[in-house]
């Protein structure tokens, strides 16, 4: 570790004026590099322009290389913390990664992945780092030569880096395929069994992910063995053949784009959703959480709705998805079809209350010791996604921010929405989190002494989440549709007193019949 610090060092003064002279701080020295950098003055002309853009990169890539130092440097000297706190070793360095990504306001899995990435430059992949210190690399094309490389032991692993030798221009006017084509042809000579195993093993990690998308889409990806992906996607472009030389323009949503004839891509995208829910338009019996003001749904106002899962989605869309039978206007519908074909579902609605002055979602406590499924229904309306701060993953658990064995209540005060990970992250040594304001002050800590206060204030309700070093980040949940257009900035200010009547929100969502309204 020590040897690490000292190459920041040396590499990071060298970066500073001359006339300094004496040794500051590494927050100082950061400071001093951002003023450096806005400091600089851009060209004229198209030569000199164009030889800072390079410089850019080459400094961004330096960049990256120190910010692997440090983050090494960070793990080392947490994990040697931890030994003093009597920490086991198997549980050191827990906990690292998270706060890695914290720091550079990236989600916690992406902070976990970066962290990866330095030890195997730091540890491994001296070359592939000096690479990348000179600019001769940049990030994403080492973050490959790692990946590549990470079936291998360490031994081979440092052999084939010393192989590749990328600080001496190998990969100069690459591109990424050759770069992989590269180390994957090395990772195989020197441990073809390992590289075998990899390929047999990825199967384990098949799995299907959701990704929103632009224009109200999404992207539905499946990972899958590549026997497999070819045999899924040749029944789809057979169906999709066999519909479009029959003329039939199959079910679905296809025939609604506006065009007169479905290309093959529309109909195999219908025919996947039909295969896979059993029902023409793939809403089967699940719950579709649309919130929107009330203005929204009865007056036209053109105030986005929230789709939970999703995101932010327009006004008119919001709209037809609840009064057109498949969310297209009628003229674009199959009015001749059965009814049986059409993407009919119940629609229930539920008032939502909320500050005037804060877009706050009200609510009442429970004394249960699970959360009930109405709460943890309010608490993912009100979080939409992870509360901890740059993570946006869907909610998985719901939090008692006071553990329930040190004393928590069961109440929107003392619950946050939270991701499997960050929930897990947050029990590791030296870790707190608390409710600063909104729904009552709480807080939490692997302690689990603290009490939480249930009263409704009706502020926002912010989250503070500490790590070890003590370092503090702020969360609040995003406003409910309507708040940010009807308040203005005054009406806004936090910590303002609550007003007259609470301003109201629909909730709406196609529940599975029988289910009946919730006010």
């Amino acid at each position: 570790m020590e040897q690490i610090r000292a190459g920041e060092a040396i590499d990071t003064i060298a970066l500073l004026p001359a006339s300094r002279g004496q040794l500051l701080d590494s927050a100082t020295r950061v400071s001093d590099l951002i003023s450096l950098a806005s400091a600089v003055r851009l060209g004229t002309e198209s030569g000199e322009l164009i030889d800072q853009i390079r410089g850019l990169e080459d400094l961004k890539s330096a960049i990256s290389a120190l910010h692997a130092r440090a983050a090494v440097a960070f793990d080392l000297a947490q994990r040697a913390e931890q030994a003093e706190a009597g920490v086991p070793a198997s549980e050191r360095g827990q906990g690292v990664g998270a706060q890695v990504a914290l720091a550079r306001r990236e989600s916690p899995n992406r902070g976990s992945r970066l962290l990866g990435l330095a030890k195997a430059l730091v540890m491994e992949m001296p070359r592939t780092l000096a690479a990348l210190q000179s600019g001769q690399l940049n990030e994403w094309r080492a973050t490959l030569l790692v990946k590549e490389t990470a079936c291998l032991s360490v031994e081979d692993r440092c052999a084939v880096d010393e192989e590749l030798a990328p600080d001496t221009g190998t990969f100069d006017g690459k591109g990424d395929k050759a770069i992989v084509a590269a180390a994957k042809a090395a990772a195989y000579r020197r441990d073809p069994r390992s590289v075998a195993g990899r390929a047999s093993r990825a199967a384990a990690e098949r799995t299907v992910s959701l990704r929103p998308a632009p224009d109200t889409m999404t992207y539905l990806t499946a990972l899958l063995p590549v026997a497999q992906g070819v045999a899924v996607y040749a029944a789809l472009t057979r169906a999709a053949d066999s519909a479009r030389s029959s003329g039939d323009a199959g079910s679905g949503s296809a025939s609604d784009s506006g065009s007169a004839v479905p290309t093959r891509g529309q109909i195999m995208a219908d025919t996947l959703v039909e295969r896979v829910t059993g029902t023409p338009g793939g809403i089967s019996g699940i719950n579709l959480n649309l919130v929107m003001t009330d203005r929204t749904l009865f007056q036209g106002d053109s105030e986005p709705a929230r789709l939970q899962g999703y995101g932010i989605v327009p006004a008119e869309w919001a709209r037809a998805l609840l009064t057109e039978e498949d969310g297209n206007p009628k003229e674009q519908r199959g009015q001749d079809k059965p009814l049986a074909e059409r993407n009919e579902f119940q629609v229930w609605l539920r008032r939502l209350y909320t500050a005037p002055t804060s877009a706050e979602l009200l609510g009442t406590d429970s004394k249960a010791r699970f959360f009930p499924r109405r709460l943890r229904r309010f608490v993912e309306t009100r979080d939409h996604t992870c509360r901890t701060p740059y993570c946006d993953a869907p909610i998985r658990h719901i939090d008692h921010i006071v553990p329930w064995q040190g004393g928590g209540e069961t109440s929107l005060a003392n619950a946050a929405g939270l991701c499997e990970a960050c929930n897990h992250t947050k029990e590791n040594p030296g870790w707190t989190a608390k409710v600063t304001s909104g729904n009552g002050t709480s807080e939490r800590s692997n302690a689990g002494n603290d009490t939480a206060a249930g009263t409704m204030t009706g502020e926002v309700h912010t989250f503070e989440v500490r790590t070890p070093p003590g370092h503090r980040f702020l969360s609040r949940p995003p406003p409910l549709p309507g708040h940010q257009a009807k308040q203005s900035g005054a009406e806004r200010t936090e910590g303002k007193p609550l007003g007259a009547e609470p301003t109201r929100a629909k909730l709406t969502g196609a529940e599975p019949a029988g289910a009946g309204p919730t006010r």
